[in-house]
């Protein structure tokens, strides 16, 4: 099914598309200035590209810092989340994880899963994944509380799932996790940039990102915070001259960890994805989150009803305090999804689909109109298929 459409697919009131990549009002445009300065500085004849490079990462990390309130210097850049887990599995002391549990969510992003499975051999953890309940759409949190004893060396929270926007109760969770003497890290894509998150308030070991989805930025730009107790035991495995608290110290045998996050770093830092997103974090950095949130959730009410009406199974919580910033929802069997797509894609119109999982996500560039173009097509998708 098709429908004709006068909207410009760069119109943006249509884009849905917050879970995978975020968007804001001028972003190409910044971001083609700053690869452009960056290309300029990188291309001259001069001695000057370290010294902006650099600076462009320093910056990256303070506005990371600034908005999840982490401590000084417990925060450094990642290549995306995948690589910031597997830096912190590397560097947590042997006995914090041979012979004991690392205890994961069914409904994690599945890369990490994929790496926990692989690293559980060679480091000596049983991988403990907390299944979904027969036709849950998300892990319950208190299966998560069941499922984690003081043989848990590591637990990893989820804050906000990719497949069902479930918001996990970081509270509790952290509450009980803190008994059983864990070591605690959370996952916080699918909401940084949208909902606050308070590294000291939480208290978690650690957290993981991406500069993607609400942050606006780039690939590459990933993060890894750490609490700066849990730093002062980390043995990085992955080490270079950047670990060092003098880089240029280079006596090959007199390497010594720096006292802070860069402990973490390594080789030459990779820059780009930094100087990237610098703009869509400077831009983050002057929004009225409140504001955007409540434009999210009002957007996110008339997803959900246009959902009802077409009678298709809500895969999310009605509950926003229980949700991210999406709306996800299941086609029936007799609907394709790719067909979907094209039918919203026809109306400027742009979501995505993992199998019959519909997910949409309103954000700051979606407008009422936009949504509204999505609830008219969902609507008529299902009657026709009816």
């Amino acid at each position: 099914m098709t429908a004709t459409s006068d909207h410009a697919d760069t119109d943006g009131s249509g884009y849905l598309l917050y879970h995978s990549i975020g968007q804001y009002p001028g972003k190409a445009k910044d971001m083609a200035k700053a690869l452009t300065a960056f290309a300029d500085c990188w291309g001259a004849s001069n001695d000057e590209q370290w010294g902006y490079a650099l600076g462009q990462r320093q910056r990256f990390i303070e506005l990371w810092s600034q908005l999840l309130k982490a401590p000084s210097a417990s925060l450094t850049t990642t290549e995306n989340v995948t690589s910031a887990l597997a830096a912190m599995i590397m560097a947590l002391p042997s006995d914090e994880l041979e012979g004991r549990v690392v205890l994961v969510a069914g409904d994690c992003f599945p890369s990490l899963h994929f790496l926990l499975t692989g690293m559980s051999e060679q480091y000596g953890f049983e991988l403990r994944t907390v299944p979904l309940r027969e036709g849950a759409n998300w892990v319950e949190d208190e299966d998560v509380i069941s499922a984690w004893g003081p043989e848990v060396g590591l637990a990893l929270l989820t804050w906000v799932s990719s497949t069902s926007s479930h918001r996990c109760d970081l509270a509790s969770l952290m509450a009980h996790g803190r008994q059983q003497g864990s070591v605690i890290g959370v996952d916080i894509t699918q909401a940084a940039g949208l909902i606050d998150y308070d590294c000291l308030a939480v208290g978690a070991d650690f957290a993981v990102s991406t500069s993607l989805k609400w942050m606006c930025g780039s690939p590459g730009g990933g993060i890894l915070q750490v609490m700066p107790d849990v730093i002062a035991r980390c043995r990085p495995g992955l080490r270079g001259w950047f670990s060092q608290d003098n880089i240029f110290s280079w006596d090959i045998n007199a390497f010594s960890y720096a006292p802070d996050i860069r402990r973490f770093d390594n080789g030459t830092p990779s820059v780009m994805a930094c100087a990237a997103s610098v703009p869509a974090l400077e831009w983050h950095a002057r929004q009225d989150w409140s504001t955007q949130l409540e434009t999210n959730r009002a957007l996110c009410d008339v997803i959900i009803a246009a959902a009802d009406e077409a009678g298709f199974e809500l895969a999310s919580p009605r509950d926003p305090a229980e949700r991210g910033g999406s709306v996800m929802m299941k086609l029936p069997d007799s609907i394709d999804p790719q067909t979907v797509l094209e039918d919203l894609r026809s109306r400027s119109v742009f979501a995505d689909a993992r199998g019959s999982l519909l997910r949409c996500s309103p954000g700051f560039i979606t407008t009422p109109g936009g949504v509204d173009r999505l609830a008219e097509a969902l609507v008529a998708i299902s009657r026709g298929a009816a």
